[in-house]
């Protein structure tokens, strides 16, 4: 086991052990930090809920999370000492005096104690408010918090305020899962150790980017939450704009945290203002109806059970973004996410200019753009589209594209990190780099309430989309009107 972690035993506190994050995330990623022995022999995992359920009940549940969700058959034998961490503490989070029930199952002066909001955030202050007046919230806590932090920046102003008041800012964790996918780790190792693209990344040889999160999924029974939320807060204010500062972001001085979220901050404060004025030009949003998928009908947003039948809450949002710095004047960045869409796809495409001469004339009237793809889903890895000459024993200089793909997972069996069990672990370990500081969430806020207030003063309804397509025919116009096209899909 590495000594590091070795040293690092600690009480793993999950308030909302019942609900759907845990079981799909938390405790499969538990599950596999147990299995490569990155957990400390000494460490436990402590389940919070309101339900009254017994321990054998919780375990049951916890192992049928694992059979739904790990991606292997359960272990006999890791599953025996995995079991055998938890505790459970039933106590209602909205009364504080329940909070001692906790105490007594954590051990404040030998252990980090680390407590994972897996809670709506109109819980977290109550949570704080339970830990602190309880005193266990101690310097050796840390407290891990899911998005969405807020719905604006008022809210995220408020529950910030309540975070603070019990916690110092370097025990908070604020979680943004798409930061521990591995592709996205390697852009700053892709950008920064490599010439090729260290010396290329900037205005005058880039002509644009893309990016993408399509899902093939609705709401999945979450209607009280994204009804409230929509998919602008939801994905852009988070997971988009993570990537868009991270693809966008200067050289930092080191790879310490303060240095490379001075730079990530840097961007958000330069992204040029969309709102009412300029809203229709910059974004389109729609909301899907029903379809097909997967040869399976599905059901419009406004039939999904919860969803008030007059709900202009949008599904499908894409943006037109600008970045008003040296290094990006006059390069568009074209955001989309959307829901119940035709593929599930996750990808950055970085397109090239052309160049301002075109030797292969005679034979190619138009070169086509160079372009690299980073493919988040399917098929995690890097792909560079460029041209070369068709074979031949003639001096025809008929080119074509070529594409170079470099795969991240190249053997069929080698286990796939899921994002949570990175971050898990770099909380248990004390390290802030992955995720989301104070300000950046600030930052970010600050920009899409001018596009929600925005929408709002204009009365601007989302767009009825068939589900199973690529979304709204208005996002194609959003790109086309530029003279370009969104990247196809095979």
């Amino acid at each position: 086991m590495n000594e590091i972690i070795k040293n690092k035993a600690c009480d793993f506190v999950i308030f909302g052990i019942n609900g759907d994050l845990s079981k799909r995330k938390l405790l499969p990623s538990l599950y596999y930090l147990e299995k490569f022995k990155y957990i400390h022999n000494d460490t436990n995992i402590i389940g919070v809920s309101r339900s009254e359920f017994n321990i054998k009940d919780n375990i049951n549940m916890i192992k049928k999370s694992l059979l739904n969700f790990l991606k292997e058959k359960i272990n006999n034998e890791i599953w025996l000492k995995f079991s055998k961490r938890f505790k459970f503490c039933n106590l209602d989070v909205y009364y504080s005096d329940n909070f001692i029930k906790l105490k007594k199952n954590i051990n404040l002066k030998n252990k980090i104690i680390i407590y994972y909001f897996a809670t709506p955030p109109n819980t977290f202050s109550y949570i704080c408010e339970g830990l602190g007046k309880n005193k266990i919230n101690n310097n050796n806590t840390r407290i891990i918090v899911e998005k969405p932090l807020g719905k604006n920046l008022k809210s995220y102003n408020y529950i910030n305020k309540i975070i603070l008041k019990y916690f110092k800012e370097i025990q908070v964790y604020r979680i943004d899962h798409y930061l521990g996918k591995e592709i996205i780790l390697n852009l700053l190792a892709l950008r920064f150790s490599n010439i090729l693209f260290f010396s290329n990344w900037n205005n005058s040889i880039i002509d644009s980017v893309q990016i993408t999160i399509f899902e093939q999924i609705g709401i999945e029974g979450r209607s009280e939450y994204f009804n409230k939320i929509g998919q602008t807060r939801d994905m852009i204010q988070n997971h988009l704009l993570q990537i868009l500062t991270i693809i966008t972001m200067a050289p930092p001085l080191s790879l310490n945290i303060n240095n490379i979220n001075e730079e990530k901050i840097k961007i958000l404060k330069s992204l040029r203002r969309i709102d009412y004025k300029n809203i229709n030009e910059n974004t389109v949003i729609g909301q899907y109806k029903s379809g097909i998928i997967n040869n399976n009908k599905v059901n419009s947003y406004l039939e999904e059970k919860g969803i008030n039948n007059k709900s202009n809450t949008e599904t499908f949002v894409a943006i037109k973004a600008n970045i008003d710095n040296w290094q990006w004047l006059g390069v568009p960045f074209y955001l989309r996410t959307g829901k119940r869409l035709k593929k599930k796809i996750a990808e950055i495409v970085i397109y090239f200019k052309n160049l301002p001469i075109n030797l292969f004339q005679k034979f190619n009237k138009n070169l086509l753009q160079n372009k690299l793809i980073i493919r988040l889903y399917p098929n995690e890895g890097i792909e560079i589209k460029i041209l070369n000459k068709l074979y031949g024993l003639n001096n025809n200089y008929k080119l074509r594209k070529t594409k170079l793909n470099f795969n991240f997972y190249g053997k069929k069996n080698i286990h796939k990190p899921d994002a949570y069990e990175l971050l898990i672990l770099e909380a248990m370990l004390g390290n802030q780099s992955l995720f989301v500081s104070c300000n950046e969430i600030k930052e970010s806020w600050k920009w899409i309430d001018l596009i929600i207030n925005g929408w709002k003063k204009k009365k601007i309804k989302p767009i009825i989309y068939k589900s199973g397509t690529w979304g709204p025919k208005e996002s194609d116009i959003l790109i086309e009107k530029d003279g370009r096209k969104w990247n196809k899909y095979l």
